[in-house]
């Protein structure tokens, strides 16, 4: 898979040196620069890369208005790159890939592109499952349930870390360490055994960032790591819970059952 990626920053010397870093991985491209916001905007909408590392701090149309500027098409990945941490909360605000502080660590680099990488995956896959439903749709639609049901998930479409702002801080969560999700309207609560975080995001976003064989929804505002159960407690109506590592106990309504006992033994 090749990353076609441009770059945007109003330094020419900045622009230089991370096409210097980025020579590093043989699957990245660059296939243009630009020195300002406004150029960029132009060219993303033009060459529709797959990312694009932008600076923040730029006369005219700063890093920001670059996103809203491509909203309107399908936008690329964003990695944002600058001088001042201050951008921090409000880069996570705008759902980039990854921020990245000046000079850019070799190290730090590598992981915003292993961000991307498990971005552009889990797109791509979407993108080429969905074609394949709408061929199969006209020329054999009573073939498709069967192929829906059979598909098997790729571990490495989905997130290893999320990135969650929570009371003016950002925190890194390894995955494997979420216990339990629970949403409230268009926030979620990250519960990792000992610890709880507020994450904005939809349930529906968060599961396709989330590998469904480790886990599962088990009620309509549920999410369960099934890695974590401990024990299964029957109920009645049908209804369990599942206790967790933590020893935290969820409620698994009825017509979430089924899924659950394909997992949980």
């Amino acid at each position: 898979m090749t990353i076609r990626t441009i770059l945007v920053d109003d330094e020419k010397l900045a622009i230089q040196g991370l096409q210097l870093r980025l020579q590093a991985f043989p699957d990245v491209k660059v296939i243009d620069t630009c020195s300002n916001g406004r150029e960029a905007i132009r060219k993303i909408k033009t060459e529709k890369p797959d990312l694009v590392f932008c600076d923040i701090q730029m006369p005219g149309f700063d890093g920001f208005s670059v996103v809203k500027g491509v909203m309107e098409i399908d936008p690329p990945l964003f990695v944002f790159v600058t001088a001042y941490s201050e951008h921090a909360i409000k880069a996570f605000e705008a759902n980039a890939v990854d921020y990245l502080l000046k000079p850019v660590e070799e190290d730090r680099l590598a992981d915003a592109l292993d961000r991307a990488r498990t971005r552009l995956s889990e797109k791509r896959s979407r993108e080429e499952a969905d074609k394949l439903k709408n061929v199969l749709a006209e020329v054999a639609p009573d073939a498709l349930p069967e192929i829906e049901d059979e598909g098997e998930p790729v571990a490495g479409r989905f997130e290893k870390l999320i990135n969650i702002k929570d009371r003016g801080k950002i925190f890194r969560v390894d995955v494997d360490t979420i216990e339990r999700i629970e949403a409230a309207g268009d926030y979620m609560c990250i519960y990792t055994g000992d610890n709880s975080l507020i994450l904005r995001e939809t349930m529906k976003d968060l599961e396709r960032r989330l590998d469904p064989r480790v886990f599962q929804r088990v009620h309509r505002s549920k999410i369960v790591n099934l890695d974590q159960v401990r024990q299964v407690k029957p109920h009645t109506n049908g209804e369990c819970f599942l206790v967790l590592e933590s020893g935290a106990e969820v409620k698994v309504s009825r017509s979430y059952r089924d899924v659950v006992a394909r997992f949980v033994h």
